[in-house]
């Protein structure tokens, strides 16, 4: 548009010049004309010469505008590559370094546990047999029962010795979406022929001997190497890891374990330490200060086999507990026998109060799940949502996480030989 009316500007200047040069030498109409009309050419020849030139300089100046942002963008690409292999290269040397400090740490640690098992089960070889019980009378306990009692405390004590503790997981589920949100870790001993030893078979036997805190703290050796594993895969799920009143009293064994869990406080955010209301009513001014000092390094505790409501849970809040534990026949209908101070319904109130979470374990049919609801149970834990699991034996030194996994899905580790 804008050239148009330039066009019409020189064309009425060009005839107007044009007139007047031919009024002036007196020339005919037609010549002042065609002056006309050679002076609009020329004129608007010359404009559109200028404005290509601009044009020109223009194109030129965006040009070079561009092969300047070419060669700026090229070099940013190529400082970019640059940082991005720096940043391999370094994501590498510290994954390496972590693998080496895994291993490292678990070597470590295995040999606190070993030493520890040597230690205690040496004791036991010095402790005698207790007198024979009775028989279980399930079937497939028959070829341990048939043992002495001797027999059985010397293969409970070659178990520990050979580090042949196996570790199991049951889920726990949030309600009442049923997600899964921890585990809670279980051990179970092997014979040298792979024969599991249940809990009711060795327990008899182990605990008399003093033996059954070589069991927990080898189950704690096996919880972080779980959680080894689920900090690759899952950092919101975390594994409960009973502790006997035993091991918190050893003032050999935890001041190690406490020194191990300082200098590893990336894994006080998935392990829940559980003890046993009787463990904590018996762990005295060093058990509570160990307990607190757990707690300082951000791990939380649990409490659990707890058989009286009647808790100063201020005390259970200041130690560190952030979780309990309590059957689902106690909430549904043991709540006066187990001396609580409130009801049911108002049990999770005066938890949360306190800041404590309520997990229902043992819970084994969807009527009872009902009921739980009705009380605003947090969490729950039993038969229902999953039986415990062992934990696969073939990767537990095998750095890449697993490709598969579902709600409830137990995470593979090597077994120890």
């Amino acid at each position: 548009m804008l050239n148009i009316l330039i066009v019409m500007l020189y064309a009425a200047v060009a005839a107007i010049a044009g007139g007047a040069i031919g009024m002036w030498f007196g020339l005919p109409i037609s010549q002042g004309m065609t002056l006309s009309v050679l002076f609009a050419v020329i004129g608007a020849q010359i404009h559109l010469g200028l404005l290509r030139g601009r044009d020109r300089k223009r194109t030129t100046r965006d040009i070079k505008m561009l092969k300047r942002a070419g060669l700026s963008f090229q070099k940013s690409l190529e400082e970019t590559s640059g940082k991005i292999s720096e940043i391999t290269q370094i994501v590498e040397t510290r994954t390496n370094e972590n693998n080496r400090k895994i291993v490292s740490e678990l070597q470590m640690l295995e040999s606190l546990m070993r030493e520890f098992a040597h230690r205690i089960s040496n004791k036991a070889k010095e402790i005698p047999a207790q007198p024979q019980r009775a028989a279980l009378p399930t079937p497939q306990h028959a070829p341990f029962n048939a043992l002495g009692d001797s027999k059985m405390l010397e293969m409970i004590r070659t178990s520990l010795e050979q580090n042949r503790v196996d570790l199991y997981l049951q889920p726990t589920m949030s309600l009442p979406q049923r997600k899964l949100r921890y585990y809670e870790a279980l051990s179970r001993l092997r014979a040298e022929d792979g024969t599991v030893i249940m809990p009711a078979q060795y327990m008899r036997i182990a605990a008399p001997a003093g033996l059954m805190s070589v069991v927990d703290n080898l189950l704690l050796f096996r919880c972080v190497q779980v959680v080894r594993r689920l900090t690759q895969k899952n950092k919101e799920i975390a594994i409960f890891c009973n502790i006997a009143g035993d091991t918190l009293a050893d003032a050999e064994f935890f001041p190690q374990f406490l020194e191990y869990m300082h200098h590893n406080r990336d894994l006080a955010g998935q392990i829940v330490f559980e003890f046993s209301q009787s463990a904590i009513a018996k762990a005295g001014q060093v058990g509570e200060a160990n307990l607190s000092y757990l707690a300082q390094l951000g791990s939380a505790l649990s409490l659990d086999h707890v058989e009286t409501l009647a808790l100063d849970f201020a005390k259970l809040k200041r130690l560190g507990f952030r979780h309990i534990k309590i059957k689902a026949s106690t909430l549904v209908n043991g709540m006066g026998d187990a001396k609580a101070m409130v009801t049911a319904e108002d049990f999770k109130g005066l938890l949360a109060r306190h800041g404590l979470n309520l997990i229902a374990e043992r819970v084994e049919d969807e009527k009872t799940v009902v009921q739980l609801l009705d009380y605003g149970v947090d969490f729950a834990q039993g038969y229902l949502f999953g039986e415990p699991r062992a934990v696969r034996d073939d990767v537990l030194r095998d750095a890449a996480p697993e490709k598969k996994s579902g709600p409830a899905a137990v995470i593979p580790l090597k077994r120890a030989s």
